[in-house]
C-alpha cells in the first residue's frame, strides 16, 4: 500500500519534503493469537517502513491504531533505538493519549488525577521519541 501512495505522489508531483507520514505500526490483527514482542514490532514497522518511504520524507508520525499507552510507548521507543533511520519518528496520535480523560470521565473531582496520568504518558512519550524509555520508567513514576 505504501508503494502506491509514493507511486501516486511521484506522479501528482508532491514535493516530499513537505509532508509527514501517519501510518500505523506493524501489528497482528485484533483477533490474531500472534502476539510479536516488543522488539519484533520495531523491526517490522521500520523494515517496511525502509523499503516503501523515501528519504526525502522528513518525518513519521505514528497513530496509536488501538494499542494500550504503555505499548503504544514502547513500540515507538524500540523502534527509535534502531539505527539508519532517515526520518525520525514520533507520534500523533488522541486514542493512546485518553488514559488522563477516559480517567477524568467528566468529574470535577478527577481533575488533578487525569492531569497527572496524561502529564505522565506525555512524559514517557517524550523518552520514547528518542528512544530512551524502558517499561521500568513507566512503573516508577
Amino acid at each position: 500500500m505504501l508503494e502506491n501512495v509514493f507511486k501516486e505522489l511521484r506522479l501528482a508531483g508532491v514535493d516530499l519534503s513537505g509532508m509527514l507520514l501517519k501510518p500505523n505500526m506493524v501489528l497482528p490483527g485484533i483477533n490474531s493469537r500472534d502476539r510479536p514482542s516488543v522488539e519484533d514490532v520495531a523491526k517490522r514497522t521500520v523494515e517496511v517502513l525502509r523499503e516503501h518511504v523515501p528519504a526525502a520524507v522528513p518525518g513519521i508520525a505514528f497513530l496509536s491504531g488501538g494499542q494500550t499507552d504503555e505499548e503504544a510507548t514502547a513500540h515507538l521507543s524500540a523502534m527509535n533505538q534502531i539505527s539508519g533511520k532517515p526520518w525520525p519518528m514520533t507520534f500523533s496520535y488522541g486514542r493512546a493519549a485518553e488514559c488522563g480523560p477516559a480517567h477524568w470521565a467528566g468529574r470535577r473531582e478527577n481533575f488533578p488525577s487525569a492531569q497527572a496520568a496524561f502529564s505522565h504518558r506525555a512524559h514517557m512519550n517524550s523518552l520514547a521519541a528518542p528512544g530512551t524509555w524502558t517499561g521500568e520508567m513507566d512503573r516508577a513514576a
